[in-house]
């Protein structure tokens, strides 16, 4: 397919403002071509090791966080996986079952809406604090992904709910709540992890800023040439996920793609490109995808990516992280610089990472 007639047919499907959903409401049975990735990007591969051990990401509970005995245990056990995966699964992380489950329903039915009463928030400016859009890289030269997405902009310390659509404004207010605490709480134990204070990275303002994407991903007519989420990594310092009970988020590990299984009440824990830059490689930001989805009813999940409020601060590998024998392997940058180039790069299945690192 030639680049002009795939920008053609891009803005084409942006002018409709009608996302995917509204592809299915048209009664298509097949994708159109802008979505149509190569067989690579959504090729299969074996999920155990040569040893026939079966791979799956780490469940860590959290319970007695606070109770002294077992803080240990569970900073060792998120210190593991953050080395060595870069994604774990939580539960018992303080946040009401029905508070998450609500949460879901209120997305899905933001987008089950008639498309008249999405029109008012469909927008690809990033800058609002609010927009309803499909593929937020929506560039000619990377296939888009069979998803629409619901986004919300806040800061922990100066936030409004007043922008947010209705039907879903109680829900996500809720989460928000939630989710903050929990950022918290989490920010100590990775922290510790990293052998530093437990107040470190609160103390350096890496986790102000607060969007929320509400993922929607209907059914798709023909799975196998199309993915919900194009291989990635987050360029956050951390990302939260909440899915339903269906399924489909992958994670890279040791070259294979290994299924996020659903656990009820659990959230998925990430971390981003600014992580594995201020820790200096010790922790790990790892590609992941999501397949399209085959099922019956459509997908819904929502991700927290945690970040910096100031694009003009510089971040780089933590200072008392640094010796003679561990020099630093990133340079110092902006979260405004990282996000430009990373917005420029699209979302073409190569880690961004690459950008700062310093040249031997």
């Amino acid at each position: 397919m030639e680049y002009c007639e795939r920008e053609k047919e891009v803005k084409e499907f942006a002018a409709t403002k009608m996302g995917v959903k509204g592809l299915i409401d048209s009664g298509i049975t097949k994708i159109p071509r802008i979505f149509i990735h190569p067989p690579e990007d959504h090729s299969e591969s074996s999920l155990s090791d040569q040893n026939g051990t079966h791979f799956r990401v780490p469940l860590i509970d959290l319970q007695g966080l606070f109770g002294g005995k077992r803080r240990n245990e569970i900073v060792n056990a998120v210190k593991t996986a953050a080395e060595t995966w870069g994604f774990f699964q939580i539960v018992n992380h303080g946040i009401p079952e029905n508070v998450l489950e609500q949460l879901l329903e209120s997305v899905r039915r933001f987008h089950e809406q008639p498309q008249e009463y999405k029109d008012e928030w469909y927008s690809r400016d990033f800058t609002r604090q609010v927009n309803y859009y499909s593929n937020g890289d929506l560039n000619p030269s990377n296939p888009a992904d069979w998803r629409d997405t619901l986004s919300c902009k806040f800061k922990d310390d100066k936030h409004s709910f007043d922008a947010l659509p209705h039907v879903c404004r109680r829900e996500i207010s809720e989460y928000f709540k939630g989710v903050i605490q929990l950022r918290d709480m989490l920010s100590e134990v990775l922290s510790e992890a990293l052998g530093l204070r437990s107040d470190y990275l609160k103390g350096i303002g890496c986790l102000k800023s607060v969007p929320i994407s509400c993922h929607y991903y209907p059914v798709c007519p023909e799975p196998d040439l199309t993915l919900g989420a194009t291989k990635h990594s987050d360029c956050s310092f951390l990302t939260f996920v909440l899915q339903d009970n269906i399924g489909g988020l992958q994670v890279l590990h040791r070259d294979h793609w290994v299924d996020i299984a659903p656990v009820k009440g659990a959230l998925v824990v990430n971390l981003g490109d600014f992580m594995q830059i201020i820790s200096n490689d010790k922790f790990k930001s790892v590609e992941h995808r999501v397949l399209a989805n085959r099922a019956v009813v459509p997908r819904v999940s929502v991700a927290t990516f945690f970040g910096a409020v100031n694009n003009m601060e510089l971040f780089g590998p933590i200072k008392e992280l640094l010796s003679v024998e561990n020099p630093p392997v990133y340079r110092e940058t902006t979260f405004g610089e990282y996000m430009d180039y990373y917005r420029t790069k699209g979302q073409d299945g190569n880690s961004a990472l690459p950008f700062l690192k310093i040249q031997k």
